[in-house]
């Protein structure tokens, strides 16, 4: 069980290294991997081998550091301020590290915890903001694990925040303790010039610093249009991910599933808006109207939609609506339904010699009394990725047969990609209509077309053919946002 009072045996602490020297003793995989963590820093890197291996040599030629290319001697180590003892060899590590307390020098030993003064860390550089994971020499491993999985978490422009945020300290401290120099910081780092930064506009970053300090007001709403992805997870962007962390107000779709909303703040408000065919909990006005009052309100707001925002996910109305009034806002792509449907099929939408471009469509565009012009393209050899498409599927398919398109054309079919309890089928375009009496099929389907289905992967697949129906009637709705 573990200790609610558990005590660390290894207390943590950052050195100043600028300028200072750190001594390496070792010429293999390990010295040179203690190189490359020491030279994330500013320290004078030392090392000390005649042995050096080649990859070693070349690190040391293309970072300047020190080598001193003689047999160890506990000399090579005066005026340092940090050794690593990493020879690999257990002898010379121990006599480093007896040489090392002598001199009053802290040391390291690679692997060999119970010669060492201090740990070194997993470290999450975001210069000059560090996390650095330790697990006092008892599992390296994990505390690789942990710091991918915070390194994921922090933006990559997390570092130039915090040097902007260095040269705004003196004047903020000019504010009035309490509530507004902290208001001032939230926003600043949660606000306008943290999405600068991350922008890469510097100078509007400081000019946005510049008006809170002046105005110290609130910081002004903020809407992400974020794709949540097809639904699996692990699917999600990095950027997303952070954006969800960050959310004053999550506003999802009902598509989203529970699992990528559940990954935002805990005390964020989650407003659904879910539409699905024929069940709208909200009008797309209702929706946009929403979203303009919140950025007014000044929330961060997350709009999680499934799949990509842009991709018959209505944004085009979202950021007209929010530039008319006025609200930041910024677009966060997500992976879309078709490229999940065909990772899931191995599925190859471009194939050299077969097919070399695509279409995205929903198949309610064939109803209409004139044939759409991407259809010349399915004709013509393009994969085509229909979204809502299911409850349609005989149309679709008739239309496309009679402008020209082989019945033979494969197809694929994925009811919710990506997912663990998608399914998938397989067979041609004279057997697409047999979805329409799929009453079973309640998740989203998703239908590839071309030639290029033909080099997926049907092994896992059920045969379309096997529920072929002449003139069904459409049943169950698609199960995806109209």
């Amino acid at each position: 069980m573990p200790q609610a009072n558990a005590k660390l045996n290894a207390f943590p602490v950052f050195m100043r290294v600028e300028g200072e020297a750190v001594a390496i003793v070792g010429g293999g995989e390990e010295a040179l991997a203690k190189a490359r963590l020491l030279d994330q820093s500013s320290a004078v890197l030392r090392i000390i081998t005649n042995a050096a291996e080649a990859e070693l040599l070349s690190f040391i030629a293309a970072t300047g550091a020190v080598h001193i290319d003689a047999a160890y001697e506990a000399a090579h180590l005066e005026g340092a301020t940090l050794v690593f003892a990493a020879s690999g060899e257990e002898a010379l590590d121990r006599r480093v590290a007896a040489d090392a307390r002598r001199l009053g020098i802290p040391v390291n030993a690679v692997d060999r915890p119970e010669l060492c003064d201090f740990f070194t860390p997993a470290l999450v550089n975001r210069a000059p903001v560090a996390i650095a994971i330790g697990t006092e020499g008892a599992g390296p491993v994990l505390a690789q694990i942990l710091r991918s999985r915070i390194d994921r978490m922090l933006s990559p422009s997390l570092g130039a925040l915090a040097t902007l945020a260095a040269s705004f300290r003196g004047a903020a401290e000019r504010l009035p303790k309490g509530n507004g120099r902290r208001r001032f910081w939230s926003d600043f780092f949660a606000g306008a010039p943290a999405r600068a930064v991350e922008a890469g506009e510097l100078s509007q970053a400081h000019d946005a610093a510049v008006d809170l300090l002046v105005s110290n007001a609130p910081a002004a709403g903020h809407i992400a249009l974020v794709g949540a992805g097809p639904g699996a997870e692990d699917l999600l962007t990095l950027r997303a991910h952070r954006l969800l962390m960050e959310a004053d107000v999550i506003v999802y779709d009902a598509l989203v599933p529970e699992a990528i909303v559940a990954m935002g703040r805990r005390d964020a408000e989650r407003l659904p808006v879910g539409k699905r065919k024929g069940c709208h909990s909200k009008s797309q006005a209702e929706i946009n109207a929403l979203l303009v009052e919140l950025g007014h309100a000044g929330k961060r707001v997350v709009r999680l939609k499934s799949g990509d925002p842009l991709v018959f996910g209505r944004a085009g109305e979202e950021i007209a609506a929010l530039r008319d009034a006025g609200i930041a806002y910024e677009v966060v792509p997500g992976v879309t339904a078709a490229f999940a449907a065909a990772a899931d099929f191995e599925l190859p939408l471009t194939l050299r010699g077969v097919s070399s471009s695509m279409v995205f469509t929903t198949g309610h565009d064939l109803k209409g009394n004139s044939l759409p012009d991407w259809a010349k393209l399915a004709i013509s050899g393009a994969t085509v990725a229909v979204y809502m498409g299911r409850s349609v599927a005989a149309e679709v398919a008739g239309r496309l047969i009679e402008a020209g398109l082989s019945p033979d054309t494969a197809v694929a079919v994925v009811e919710n990609a990506s997912l663990g309890n998608r399914r998938r089928f397989h067979g041609t375009l004279a057997d697409l209509p047999s979805l329409e009496a799929r009453a079973d099929l309640t998740g989203p389907v998703m239908t590839i077309i071309g030639d290029a289905v033909a080099g997926a992967n049907f092994e896992r697949s059920e045969p379309l053919a096997a529920h072929r129906h002449e003139g069904v009637a459409s049943t169950a709705a698609d199960g995806v946002e109209q």
